[in-house]
């Protein structure tokens, strides 16, 4: 309470003594004096002993190889020539990469200890960084699209399917006047799924069943894994006003049909 003490008299407070028991030791820098044995100058201590090990080490080793010249001066057998024992090691590439791998495998088995999982829950965010990797797909308008329908001699002929863009240029039924080339230049993906290839040139997929949205996977899935045929992009769509009909269908439901059947043989029989 010292400071207590010279706010009020103004008196300057005694300076502080380490007391004559506190245990000292040789101040490894300045000779023949005193230094005390407290924490704050472990450090220093530690660090100076440190620095003559070191010394030493390196001393005998020169004195090794002072020894080992001689020996190889008077034409006598040595053995391999020993590394100075106090040169910093540089750590490399390898060492790097060893390091790393440590740090990965680590953290792998420590996300699979604490949440389940080797990736930390983060297998999400892990796909999409596929989405930073540059490649040369590009994203198409409808409008450009439709300008790779094969009406222009020697350009590529494209067609897309719920989005992805495929380049069909080696299959023959694309080619102008063949069977297949009314899906050229356009997203028909509602076509794959319903099989009205004319009427539903869209890839407006509202109202279709289970099986006919497998019928579009199916298809989407082939061309992706087709030997010849490559994704090139994807397409962009306006959106789709919920509001707005949807297309008809290209044959009458089947209650519709037995319905119409029944009415004809009820004025048949009249």
């Amino acid at each position: 309470m010292s400071w207590l003490k010279t706010s009020i008299t103004g008196e300057e407070p005694q300076p502080y003594t380490e007391p004559e028991s506190t245990p000292r030791v040789k101040d490894p820098v300045i000779p023949d004096r005193m230094v005390i044995d407290k924490a704050a100058n472990k450090p220093f201590l530690a660090y100076k002993a440190y620095r003559d090990k070191q010394q030493k080490a390196h001393s005998e080793w020169l004195e090794r190889q002072k020894i080992r010249q001689e020996k190889i001066a008077r034409g006598e057998e040595v053995g391999p020539e020993e590394k100075d024992p106090t040169e910093p090691k540089e750590v490399g590439i390898a060492g790097l990469l060893k390091f790393f791998l440590y740090f990965i495998v680590f953290g792998a088995l420590a996300g699979k200890l604490l949440t389940g999982s080797y990736t930390w829950n983060y297998e999400n965010r892990l796909t999409q960084l596929k989405s930073y990797i540059p490649t040369d797909q590009r994203l198409f308008s409808e409008s450009t699209l439709a300008k790779f329908d094969g009406s222009v001699p020697g350009k590529p002929i494209y067609l897309a399917i719920d989005g992805d863009v495929f380049d069909v240029t080696n299959g023959k039924a694309y080619q102008p006047g063949g069977s297949y080339h009314h899906f050229a230049g356009v997203d028909a993906a509602r076509a794959y799924g319903t099989g009205c290839f004319k009427t539903h040139r869209t890839h407006d997929l509202r109202g279709l069943t289970e099986a006919e949205l497998r019928g579009v996977n199916h298809w989407k899935e082939f061309y992706a894994n087709h030997a010849e045929y490559k994704k090139v992009g994807r397409v962009s769509h306006r959106p789709i006003n919920p509001a707005s009909p949807l297309p008809e269908p290209c044959k009458p439901p089947k209650e519709k049909k037995n319905n119409e059947k029944a009415s004809e043989e009820k004025k048949d029989n009249e």
